[in-house]
């Protein structure tokens, strides 16, 4: 198989993380998990563009592109998990596998958190693992691109 190519994109905030060592997500700071993701796809023999942005829709502006230059998606939408259709409706145009990513459990969480419209569109989901969670996704991600070349 040639290097797969990999986007993992994150929504609203996750920018954030680390800055609160005592809140939700932890003390690693958005660009150390950044870093960790990045070695850890090179290690895959993948090559990964990881994003971040506040704005629904250059996530959803990013993810159409993808469709033409990337062999899996990796997403953790935030808050945009719990209310966007427009970026589910783009993720269903996207006929690669998608790994939906949360660093807390989301069902340990607010009710209204409980309901992911990601999921939908999902081929697998990893939730509540923090930055270690970010790297299980990247592993099963390469894991199915590579069975998928084998069939």
């Amino acid at each position: 198989m040639t290097q797969p190519r990999l986007l993992f994109l994150n929504g609203p905030n996750a920018n954030l993380y680390g800055v609160d060592a005592k809140g939700t997500y932890g003390t690693e700071s958005f660009p150390t998990i950044e870093a960790r993701c990045r070695s850890h796809a090179r290690s895959l023999g993948a090559a990964l563009d990881f994003r971040q942005s506040n704005h629904e829709g250059e996530l959803i502006d990013w993810i159409q592109a993808a469709r033409q230059d990337t062999d899996g998606l990796l997403i953790n939408g935030a808050g945009l998990t719990y209310t966007s259709i427009a970026i589910l409706d783009a993720l269903l145009a996207y006929e690669k596998p998608i790994i939906e990513v949360h660093m807390s459990n989301i069902y340990k969480r607010e009710p209204f958190r409980h309901h992911s419209f990601i999921s939908k569109a999902a081929t697998g989901i990893v939730a509540g693992l923090g930055p270690l969670g970010y790297e299980m996704a990247i592993t099963a991600m390469v894991r199915l691109l590579d069975k998928a070349a084998k069939a």
